[in-house]
């Protein structure tokens, strides 16, 4: 199991990467589906992993180890 922090720099650095593709490439289209989308997905991932690597760290202030 991945510790806090890098589940946190993780889901920071993919959240981060999925704003500037939704934020900056509009005018890009290629084929298959559209960078706004896969900028939004990634916002999506980023965002869930980063509030997993939280949780991890606060459960682990509580007393409880993982395993």
């Amino acid at each position: 199991m991945a510790s806090p922090a890098k589940n946190v720099s993780e889901g920071a650095i993919c959240f981060v990467i999925g704003l500037a593709l939704r934020l900056f490439t509009e005018d890009v289209h290629i084929p298959v589906f559209t960078l706004t989308k896969v900028g939004v997905v990634l916002m999506a991932i980023g965002g869930i992993q980063l509030l997993y690597g939280v949780y991890q760290s606060v459960s682990n202030r509580n007393g409880k180890t993982s395993s």
